[in-house]
Order: structure tokens, then sequence, then C-alpha cells
């Protein structure tokens, strides 16, 4: 090789791109992830319970290993032990294969998530991106391949031959449906300003920095789809929530009314892969939210100041931090909120999400077709439109204003409507009389 040849060597990182790895780095990727997401889900349920209890004052595990690190893992090997039970009257197949329909499509899920850059692998020559593979519809496979494990759910409610897993199994696939519909759609603008579904270009598109002419000084504004497209990242994070049956939204598995909804029959491994798919699930989700909206891998202002933040693999360590932050979010809410009532939860997907969602989606094309023809500050608009759908969004939360009743009569001889708050519900046997008519009496 001449002199010429190694000075024209190229110093920057080639990028290795997806499906050109050799076989030996597949199956190391492959077994990374899946070692990756279930020492993610211990750790997630330990600092769920420890996080749960510091918010009630309690103390959490503590026992098992430094600071009951080794609870999660303790619990996991009681329900691998635990005697199984299979219940009379399920249809046995189904009863069985439902758990794996649920766990199977977890762990596909990750297969398209970039955890950061192309690197060289250690103690050898090969470059690899830190990504499984790549779509031209990556987006698209997650949602799709998310949505096919909804069908073990509603198969394990109704082949358990419980009334109590059948009602679970049929609201959590309403409950899939109705939320599906709206993270779709707050996903719509995102590939409208990345111009493509591909989950490794839309981490690239948010690379660039925006900018606003505030008073004759640019004020710069990061690339991330959260601070541009607010109200997508709004409704993509309440969707969520929703799409992983977690509280406040938990209510397939609503103790106070379906015991333990499709999980009632279910014992040992087969309750530990539900359980397992479940943690997963908000794992998957919160890693499609960072890569989506906070910019993937990419390091967070001030850390982007530094030259190799977004080299090497230092971004793996952002990536997992953003996700971490997401899982945060739900463990907060679980401790803070309480459960909804299911009729308060359908009118919060389909009168409220969607309808702003189809409202932002043609506000956000409206622009972007204009700033093609017009020359002008399209970021201000964006901006204010955002404030305005914000606006909207919390007055539909407002409480309603109630109606007089203008009948003139007392309420006690008012007639009596069983379907005055939506459900019916029987007029009372007996008449309990008020403190006020005790009084009279005497």
């Amino acid at each position: 090789m001449s002199p010429i040849s190694l000075v024209a060597r190229p110093l920057a990182v080639p990028d290795a791109g997806v499906g050109n790895d050799p076989w030996w780095v597949v199956v190391l990727k492959v077994l990374i992830i899946f070692v990756f997401l279930i020492v993610l889900t211990l750790f997630n349920i330990w600092w769920e319970r420890r996080v749960v209890a510091r918010m009630q004052h309690r103390i959490g595990p503590n026992v098992h290993g430094p600071f009951g690190l080794l609870q999660s893992l303790a619990d996991g090997m009681k329900l691998m032990f635990k005697e199984d039970l299979m219940p009379k009257g399920v249809d046995r197949f189904l009863y069985v294969a439902a758990p794996v329909i649920v766990s199977i499509p977890a762990f596909l899920t990750f297969a398209v998530i970039p955890f950061g850059p192309t690197v060289k692998i250690p103690f050898t020559d090969t470059y690899t991106r830190l990504q499984l593979t790549d779509l031209p519809v990556s987006v698209l496979y997650v949602m799709a391949i998310a949505s096919i494990g909804i069908y073990g759910i509603v198969l394990g409610g109704w082949s358990s031959n419980s009334t109590y897993s059948l009602l679970g199994g049929l609201r959590s696939s309403a409950q899939m449906i109705s939320y599906e519909v709206g993270m779709g759609l707050a996903l719509v603008t995102v590939f409208l300003f990345a111009g493509s579904m591909s989950t490794w270009d839309i981490v690239q598109a948010q690379g660039s920095h925006q900018s606003i002419n505030l008073f004759g000084a640019d004020i710069p504004i990061p690339g991330w789809y959260a601070f541009l497209l607010f109200p997508s990242f709004v409704i993509y994070v309440v969707s969520m929530i929703g799409e992983t049956n977690r509280a406040p939204f938990d209510l397939p598995e609503a103790e106070g009314e379906l015991v333990a909804g499709f999980l009632t029959e279910y014992s040992s491994m087969k309750y530990a892969m539900f359980f397992l798919a479940e943690y997963i699930n908000m794992a998957t989700v919160s890693a499609l939210a960072t890569t989506l909206f906070l910019g993937g891998y990419r390091a967070p202002w001030p850390i982007s100041i530094w030259d190799g933040a977004n080299s090497g693999f230092w971004p793996v360590l952002w990536f997992v931090g953003k996700m971490m932050c997401f899982i945060f979010f739900y463990i907060w809410l679980r401790g803070t909120l309480p459960r909804l009532r299911y009729d308060q939860f359908m009118k919060l997907g389909w009168k409220i999400l969607i309808p702003v969602s189809l409202g932002w989606i043609v506000l956000v094309a409206t622009v972007r077709a204009v700033g093609r023809e017009v020359d002008f500050q399209r970021n201000w608009l964006l901006v204010a439109a955002g404030i305005v759908a914000l606006i909207a969004v919390i007055t539909m939360f407002l409480p309603q204003k109630k109606t007089e009743d203008k009948s003139g009569l007392p309420e006690e001889d008012a007639d009596f409507d069983a379907f005055a708050g939506g459900f019916p519900v029987p007029p009372p046997l007996v008449k309990t009389p008020s403190r006020s008519e005790e009084a009279d009496r005497g």
C-alpha cells in the first residue's frame, strides 16, 4: 500500500449500515437485547417498589441482596417453582399459548430501536451500528408487532372459562384499539417533519437545532420533536400509558371489579410471562418515545456541547437515561393518581385525544405545505398552534357547569332516572330518612 493511500484514508468512523453484519454480530446483538430486557425488567420491578415505598413513607425491598436488588430475582424463582394449576373447563391449547403470544412480540419490537451510532466492536476490526436492523417503515413495524400482543390477552381471558377473565380480556381489547388510534395519529406529524418512518432517519432528523427570532434575538430550540411537536408528544405519552394497561388506566386488571382481570386463572410461569410482557412493553413504548421525540441516543444539552458526546458507546448511556425517565413517569403516575372509571377512560380516548390529534395533523400539514410556497417564519406559527392546541386540551378537562333543575319539584319528589350517570342503577328499595327529617320527627 502506497503512502498516498494511507494519507487518503478517512478518519471518521464509517457507517456500517444494517444488513451487512456477519452472522456472529447478529447473534451477539440478539443476545445483548434479550439479556438487556430481562435485566431491565428485574431492575424496573425493584425500582417501582422502592419509588412507591418512598412516596408512601415505607421502606420497600431491602433484604435480598444489596439495597434489595435481588428481590425481583427471588420473586421470579418463587413463580418458577410454584405449582402450576389448570382450571377445569379451559381451552388447554389457547390457555397455554396465550402467555407465549403476549411475551414474544414484546421482545421483537426492540429489533428496530437504535441504541447508538456506528461503533467499532472491541478487540476486532468490525464496525457495526448499535441497532439490530432497520426498515423503511420501522415505526409501523413496532406498532404492528405490539398489536399482536393483544391477541394473547384476549385469548387468555376467553380460554380461562371465567367471567372475570373474559371481561378483563374484552376491556383490554377495547382499550388497546382505542388508544392505538390516538398513538398512531400522534406519530403522523413526526413522519411529516422527518420525512421518513425509519427510526434511524428520525433520530438523525432531530440532530439539527431550530431557532426562533424573539425581539431580534435568535433563541435556539433543540431539534427534538418533543419541543417542536409538543401536542403530539403529550398525546403519545397519554396513549402509551393506556396502551400498556398501566395505572391509572389499568382497567383490565381492576382488582376491585374483576379480581385480577384476564390474569385471574393464571399462576406460576404463565403468570410470570404476562408480568414480563407488561414491563417489556413499558420499556418498548418508552424507547419509542425516546427515539421519536427526545432525539434518540443523542446527548441532551449541555452534554451535547462536548464533541465526543454522540460518538462511541456514550450515546447508549444517554438513550438508557431518557428511557428510564419515562419509566419513572410510569411509576410516579401509579403512586399518585387513582384509577379512572371505564366510561371516563373511553371518553378521554375517543372524544379528546383523537379529535385533537386530527386537528393538529391538519394544522401541521398546512404549515408544512404553506412553508414551501411562502417564505415566512413557520416556527412562530407552530408555536402559536401548539399553545392553542394545549389550551383546547386543558379546557376539555375542566368540569362542566351543572344545569339548574327547572322542574320546581323537591329533590326527593323528582322522578328517579336510573341512567342519569351513564349506568343503569336500580332505585333504592327502602327510602332512608335524612337527618333533617329525623329532626323534624323529634
